[in-house]
This record gives C-alpha cells, structure tokens and sequence, in this order.
C-alpha cells in the first residue's frame, strides 16, 4: 500500500466502497425481490382464492337464504321471480369452481373441495326438489324437504366452503408471516452488512487518510524545521508513493542546504583565518616598515655627515693641490738662483715646515677617509641589494684614502730629509743643486698624488649623489610600503566584517553533524595594525 500512488490507493478505496455499496444494493434488491415474489405469489393464489371462495360463500350463503324464503313462502310467484337469480349465482359458481379448481395445491385442500362438491350437489339437489315441490303446489312436502334435507345439506355444504376459505386465509397469513420473517430476515442481514460495509468504508477511509496525512504531516514539520533554520531533521523513506516522493524532495533539500550551510561556515572560518593571518602580517609589515624607517634617518644622517667629509676632502685636495704647485714653481727658482741659496734654504726650510703640516693634514684626512669608507661600506651593506654599488665606491675611497696615507707618509719622510739637510745647509751647499732635483721629482710626485685624491673626491661626491638618489627611491618605497600597509589593513577589517556578518548569518543554522555554536568573532588585531601602519604612514612622510 506504501508504494501505490494516491491517486490508486484513492480510487481503490472508493472502489472498494462502492463495490460493497452495489453489492449491498444487489444483495438488498434480491431480497426485495424474494418478498416481492412471495407477496405477488400470495396475491395470486392464496389471496384469489380467499377471495373466490369468499364470493362463493356469501352467492351459497344468499342462495340458501332465498330457497328458504321460497320454500316458506306461501307466494307462488315467489319462486318464477327468484328463477333468474338463482340461475345467474349458480352460473357465478360454476364459474368460481372453474377458477378455484385449478388453484389447488395440496391434499389438503382438493380433499376440502372434493367434499365442498359432495355437499353442493346435494344441495342442488334440495334445491331444485324444493323449487320443484313449489311449483307443484305441495307446500307441506317442500317445507319438509328444507327442513330434513335442504338446511342439513346446506349446513355442510356452506361448512365445506367456510373450512376451505379458513384454509386460505391460514396459508394467506402464514404466507404474511413467512414474508414479515423474509423482512425481518433481510432486514438484520441489511443492518449487518451495511455495518460491514461502513466499518470496511470506514477503515478503508481510515486507512487512506492516515497513509496520507501522516507522511503530509512529516513533511509539515521538516518543512517548519527548516523554516526554523533547523536543519538536523532525519527523514525516513519508507515509502514510493506522491508523498514518499515529498519526502525524498525535502530530504535532499534538507541535506542540500546542510551541506551548503556546513561548507559557508568552513568558508567563513577559512575567510576569518585569512583574515587573521592578513592582519598579522600587516602589524608584521608595519613593524618591518617602522625599523626601514628608522634604518634611513639613520642612514641618511651618515650620508649627510659623508658628503660633509668629503667636500672637506676635496677642499683640502684642492688646498694641497695648489701648495704642490706652489713648491714645484719654488724648486724650478731655487735651481736658477743657487747663489741665493742661504735666504732660499730658509725659505725651504720654512716651506718644507709647512708641507710637513699638510701632510699631517693629508694623513688626517687619509685616516678619515679610511674611516667614513668604513662606514659607508658597513652602510652599504645593510642597505643589501640597492647598496652594493655604494659598497664598490666606499671600497674605492678605501684604497685611495690608504694610497693618499702612503703618500703622506713618504712626503714627511721627504720633508723631514729636506728638514735636515736644510739644517746642514750650510754643509752641504755643493750638493743643494741635486737635493732640488730631488724635491722638485718628489713635488712632481705630490703633485701627482694630490691630481689622483682630487679625481677620487670628486668620484666619491658621485658615488654619494648616487647614494642619497637611493635613499630617496629607499624612502618612496617604503612610503608606498606604508601606504600598501594601510590598505592592506582597510581590506583586512572590511573582510574580517563580512566574515563576521556571514558567520553571524549562518549561526542561525543548526546542523546534524556539528554543534551549535557562535558566530565567529576576528581579533581586532588587523585594526590596530592598520593603525600603527597608519602612523607609520604619516611619520614617514612626515
């Protein structure tokens, strides 16, 4: 029956109760036509009879009354006026006899008319011998016939009639009792079978009914569950019928929209996950970015501090430059007036004093450039990839720095040689003209050396110009850093919103599988970073 359609088991059902009903209908109409038969039967035959029999009794019943008051009467005309009458009602009785006659059944009753018969010839025959006596005049002998042979004769002949009219009004109501029985009969069986019928229709309807609203109201309530945003219904098919079908629609949707739910919820919490680590990375970043930040103000103050220096260089280059110049053009006049040797010596000897404190000067600035050379190259290397050809030029000034050092070293182990040979001027005058040879290839050489920390100064003033140039595109790119850090922080709060909105919208849920628990809720770490980005940002361009 579960697996039937409605629409079968529907018509089934009416089916069923309507074969019942026409089979109580053709059941409860051949009982009416058994009744109807046997009340058409008594109407034919016992019925027609009682009531033959009963005209036959009353025509007897007048014709014995009208013999007896021809036969007492002392009017002659009496008899010729009756003759007629009594012609017609025995000609009725014959014609009654005719019809009665065929109409028996039993013994019982031919035995009743064979002796009604008897008795009716006999009375015909006082009848007749009575009307005759009459005519004839023989009062006395006509009276004497009715009274011992007419009445008698009579008597049993209207007995027999009376005893076979008794006869058919006893078959007449036992033929009614038998039909009252049929009645009661088929009335009972009507009853009990009409409640057969109805407890059959009522089961059947029972049965349909339940079949249906039972799964309709399962149904009811997995549709009002997921209305209710509860989706841990167990829906059981246990049937293939429209409303199994119902069911097998709501299952899947049921399980459709859990699983839907289940992988929004796995989603949100992958969104807020993301959402975590994106916040995270930004206070990483912003961090990174506040620490490169503060590596280029450290940086560029180096710079500032290294280009100072190297201007100094290049100045005091310059400086040295002119004064190698100066002794070049003091030895070239000291050759030509050697006569002028002693004022000159003094002069040299006041000169090479001098050359003594430049190169002092020159060996300072040598260990300074040392230094800074250094420090750029510690710079250089911090500053990774974008300091390396800051690291090859610091390295260049290095060597030219520790070459200019040299120099100097060898120009005061000159100037101390021209020092104390000035001081033994006076001893050794002869060989003055080779000991200015000898100054003006050593001033050559400065000279020489002071071209070569010139060129150097001015290609370390390049090297820094392309230093400070990356430092600047150093200081864009971490303020495009920053400001990457701050949107990064605006769409990391805007996505942690949107996950909390989704997780608080699919909190509603309730699952089979999985326990029913809050909306989730991001740390509001992505903000703060987003803040101290921020901040960062602003003091960097600053």
């Amino acid at each position: 029956m579960k697996n039937l359609n409605i629409g079968v088991r529907l018509g089934g059902g009416f089916g069923l109760v309507l074969l019942l009903a026409l089979l109580m209908l053709g059941t409860g109409l051949r009982h009416m036509q058994t009744v109807a038969e046997a009340t058409h039967d008594m109407m034919q035959q016992p019925l027609a009879k009682e009531r033959m029999i009963g005209d036959w009794y009353r025509l007897i019943h007048t014709s014995v009354r009208r013999t007896t008051a021809i036969s007492k009467s002392t009017d002659p005309s009496l008899g010729p006026f009756f003759a007629a009458e009594a012609a017609a009602s025995t000609s009725q009785v014959n014609e009654l006899q005719k019809k009665v006659e065929p109409l028996l059944e039993d013994a019982q009753e031919k035995a009743l008319f064979e002796r009604m018969k008897e008795a009716r010839k006999r009375y015909i025959a006082g009848r007749d011998g009575i009307v005759a006596l009459k005519k004839e005049g023989k009062l006395a002998e006509a009276e004497t016939l009715l009274e011992q042979q007419f009445m008698p004769d009579s008597k049993a002949y209207l007995d027999a009639l009376s005893g076979l009219l008794e006869l058919q009004r006893k078959r007449i109501d036992d033929n009614a009792e038998q039909i009252h029985q049929a009645y009661q009969r088929d009335r009972l069986f009507m009853l009990g079978f009409g409640a057969v019928v109805l407890a059959l229709g009522a089961l059947c309807a029972w049965r349909l009914t339940v079949g249906i609203t039972r799964p309709l109201q399962r149904a009811v309530d997995v549709a009002c569950a997921v209305a209710s945003n509860d989706l841990r219904s167990e829906i059981v098919i246990d049937r293939r019928d429209e409303t199994g079908r119902l069911l097998q629609a709501l299952k899947t949707m049921n399980q459709g929209l859990a699983r839907v739910v289940a992988d929004v919820r796995a989603g949100t919490e992958q969104v807020a996950t993301a959402a975590g680590q994106i916040a995270a990375g930004n206070a990483d970043l912003s961090c990174r970015t506040e620490r490169q930040a503060g590596n280029l103000e450290e940086t560029a103050s180096a710079m500032e501090q290294l280009t100072a220096t190297v201007r100094n260089n290049a100045g005091h280059a310059q400086q040295a430059n002119a004064l190698a110049l100066a002794a070049s053009g003091v030895a070239q006049r000291g050759g030509a007036v050697v006569e002028q040797v002693v004022a000159t010596m003094e002069q040299i000897n006041a000169s090479a004093r001098k050359i003594g404190d430049i190169t002092g000067v020159i060996d300072s600035i040598a260990f300074q450039t040392n230094i800074l050379a250094l420090n750029a190259a510690v710079e250089a290397a911090r500053a990774g990839e974008q300091g390396r050809g800051f690291a090859v030029v610091a390295n260049e000034v290095r060597t030219l720095a520790q070459r200019c050092a040299q120099a100097a070293h060898e120009i005061k182990g000159l100037i101390d040689e021209s020092v104390s040979k000035v001081d033994a001027g006076g001893r050794l005058v002869e060989e003055a003209g080779m000991t200015m040879g000898d100054v003006v290839d050593s001033i050559g050489r400065v000279t020489a050396i002071m071209a070569d920390i010139t060129t150097a100064s001015r290609e370390q003033s390049a090297g820094i110009e392309l230093v400070n140039e990356a430092v600047v595109q150093m200081d864009q790119a971490t303020q495009q850093n920053a400001a990457l850090v701050e949107e990064s922080a605006g769409a990391a709060d805007a996505l942690r919103e949107q996950a909390e909105a989704l997780a608080q919208a699919m909190s509603i849920f309730r699952l089979a599988d999985c326990p029913d628990r809050p909306a989730v809720r991001l740390v509001a770490s992505a903000d703060a970073a987003g803040i101290h980005g921020q901040r960062s940002t602003q003091r960097l361009a600053a």
